[in-house]
């Protein structure tokens, strides 16, 4: 129960590995607010958790919205109080488009941008001032190990959210407020099982740990990074991914 008294709020908490978050962080002692757009999936991961006995509210949340990201934040502010972990998980992914750069159509392009990069901002922003009067807390966004290919806009906002993490951790560190990211690598997800089996097995045949990752691969490493075992790494994109990115010294 390492998050036993705490708040976590989730962004994108409806589906794939923001349910699975949610419902890790209620698990370990935290009252979870799911911030998610989809009403109907968003209210099932409430009431999944609180039938297994942990604590959560729903808040209808468009992480691209600056009213919605003030409004997600009033509403934590009146019904649990403070903040004391984030994590910035919407995006958008299943079902996206796969259009070129110069192809695809722009007011998608902006939308796109406004979900994936910039919504990490915004409710950076529109919560920071519940995390400080906590004395500090932690945060991590949702990145990609696609961030390291950087082709796709899908890429690029993910490579942005890499610099956000950074820009961020070396700002709000003097808060004592920790950011970090996790870049999955490709995870058995809704999403990723209407991937054709073929596309899915060349990409696991070639990684060094030859398997899809699970959803509690990724939730360890969340829960390791917004503990206090974390408490002096922050910046840093972990990656998550079986040896799919592999750095040289």
């Amino acid at each position: 129960m390492r998050f036993n008294n705490k708040v976590a709020v989730v962004t994108g908490a409806g589906q794939g590995i923001g349910e699975a978050y949610a419902k890790a962080l209620a698990a370990e002692g935290a009252t979870v607010v799911v911030a998610e757009l989809n009403e109907e999936q968003g209210r099932r991961v409430v009431s999944e958790i609180e039938t297994s006995g942990g604590k959560s509210i729903f808040v209808k949340t468009d992480v691209s919205s600056q009213e919605s990201c003030a409004a997600l934040a009033a509403a934590v502010k009146e019904s649990v109080g403070g903040v004391d972990y984030l994590v910035n998980n919407a995006a958008i992914f299943a079902g996206m488009r796969f259009d070129s750069l110069t192809n695809v159509d722009l007011d998608y392009y902006f939308k796109f941008f406004a979900v994936n990069l910039h919504g990490v901002l915004l409710v950076t922003r529109a919560l920071l001032p519940l995390i400080e009067q906590q004395g500090g807390g932690s945060i991590v966004n949702q990145s990609s190990t696609a961030a390291y290919l950087a082709g796709s806009y899908y890429e690029i906002s993910k490579l942005g959210v890499n610099g956000m993490t950074i820009g961020l951790a070396k700002e709000l560190g003097p808060k004592n407020i920790r950011v970090n990211a996790i870049a999955p690598g490709p995870t058995d997800t809704e999403a990723m099982r209407a991937v054709p089996k073929a596309i899915i097995d060349s990409i696991t045949s070639a990684l060094p740990l030859a398997r899809l990752g699970t959803t509690d691969d990724i939730v360890n490493a969340l829960l390791f990074l917004l503990s206090d075992q974390a408490s002096w790494i922050t910046g840093q994109i972990l990656c998550v991914d079986g040896g799919m990115i592999l750095r040289g010294a």
